[in-house]
């Protein structure tokens, strides 16, 4: 997989982030904290969509 794999999920997180209109350095800042605080089991709430919606 390696960088292929790695600019696809890049290709997908940004083309997400637009369609939901979430600013991809405020939605980066949030997953980071949000990991950091140790809710990684709850992998769906990181996703773009959900951010917009809060």
């Amino acid at each position: 997989m390696g960088l292929e794999g790695g600019g696809k999920a890049a290709a997908i997180a940004s083309t997400s982030l637009k369609l939901n209109d979430v600013d991809l350095q405020a939605w980066l800042t949030w997953v980071l904290a949000y990991i950091a605080d140790d809710k990684i089991n709850c992998i769906n709430d990181l996703i773009p969509w959900c951010y917009a919606a809060k």
